[in-house]
């Protein structure tokens, strides 16, 4: 499919189905102050990998996800001239839009954890829910938290990444 260059609508193939979604300012003030943060972390250190916002993730052939933000870890970041699709990511962060966000909670989470994600949050309105496997030989994600606007997340993935939620959420 051929994209104008000012089309502003974000594309995923999900089970073989092409979604499109244009995401809403709420969406993209918490997607930039999350991949901010977790970028600011990231360079903060050499060795700790890198963030960045959303491009082509290939999970498999009828799943091509553009998670809103991504981390890898330094050992299997794409290089800044790779092309797309890019490589499983260790973190993908998808931020609740209204269009999408059945398919975010329950098939692509299905796929991200299938394919090997090392951990996912996924942004609602009212709290981030976060999926993580408790170790790195951890066939599922068995762990599950909500976490709260007044919370601090944080990740086992991220040694000394903290994010006070309630920058998400201005107005709560």
């Amino acid at each position: 499919m051929e994209r104008d260059e000012f089309d502003t609508r974000r594309y995923e193939l999900v089970d073989g189905e092409v979604v499109v979604n244009a995401p809403v300012l709420w969406h993209q003030h918490v997607s930039l102050e999350i991949a901010g943060t977790l970028r600011a972390w990231a360079q903060a250190e050499r060795g700790r990998g890198v963030a960045t916002i959303w491009i082509d993730v290939k999970l498999d052939q009828y799943n091509v996800y553009e998670p809103d933000v991504l981390w890898y870890a330094q050992d299997r970041a794409p290089s800044l001239t790779d092309r797309p699709p890019y490589p499983i990511p260790g973190l993908a962060v998808e931020v609740r839009s209204p269009s999408t966000w059945r398919k975010d909670v329950g098939r692509k989470k299905a796929v991200y954890e299938a394919r090997g994600v090392g951990e996912l949050w996924l942004v609602d309105f009212t709290a981030v829910l976060v999926y993580r496997r408790s170790g790195p030989k951890q066939a599922t994600f068995d762990v599950e938290l909500e976490l709260a606007p007044k919370e601090t997340l944080t990740s086992p993935l991220l040694p000394g990444f903290a994010l006070p939620l309630a920058r998400l959420y201005p107005e709560g």
